[in-house]
């Protein structure tokens, strides 16, 4: 009776197929891993671009605070350019007439005044471009207010000096203002 039980039993097993149905779990766990990684790599894509897109933003930032830092003062800086200008006529125009002592001292008075404020455009990153006659006209720091055939000069030479330009640090604030020989010698 033994053996017919084990012998039963081993029947019973043969007719139960155990490896369909471990089959079918095994593709349901096969196909969930793969829906896994597929969202995990999807997830790791969106991290991947997040982060670079933080980085960039980050770059942006700082170099549009590095922008505002270097370039912030340009409109006033613009505008004390006429400031400049008018304190150098007064300056020539004095001279011209240094008969008195009231203008030796308006003279010292304003070269004072002129040297301090080209201290403080120093100070603040504004240079002077100061072209002299005889230099060639450069277009990207000069502008030129009339073009004269002069003899003895080429074409493109400045023959005069109107303004002065400026500088705030590489960037053009106003270019110097020129006249240029239209002759060919």
């Amino acid at each position: 009776m033994a053996e017919s039980k084990e012998e039963e039993f081993f029947e019973e097993a043969e007719d139960i197929s155990p490896d369909e149905p471990a089959n079918d779990e095994l593709h349901g766990i096969e196909d969930e891993i793969e829906l896994l990684r597929a969202e995990r790599d999807d997830f790791k894509d969106r991290f991947m671009r997040a982060l670079a897109d933080a980085e960039n933003a980050r770059k942006r930032a700082a170099k549009d605070r590095q922008e505002a830092q270097a370039y912030g003062g340009t409109r006033i800086a613009r505008d004390l350019l006429p400031v400049y200008d008018n304190l150098n006529r007064a300056l020539q125009a004095a001279r011209e007439d240094s008969s008195s002592a009231v203008s030796t001292a308006l003279i010292e008075g304003v070269e004072l005044t002129l040297k301090e404020l080209l201290n403080v455009f120093d100070r603040h990153g504004v240079s002077r471009i100061t072209p002299t006659v005889g230099d060639r006209f450069d277009p990207k720091v000069h502008e030129a207010m009339f073009e004269a055939p002069l003899p003895g000069t080429r074409a493109g030479d400045i023959i005069q000096v109107s303004t002065e330009g400026f500088l705030l640090h590489d960037r053009l604030l106003r270019p110097a203002q020129v006249g240029v020989s239209s002759m060919t010698s």
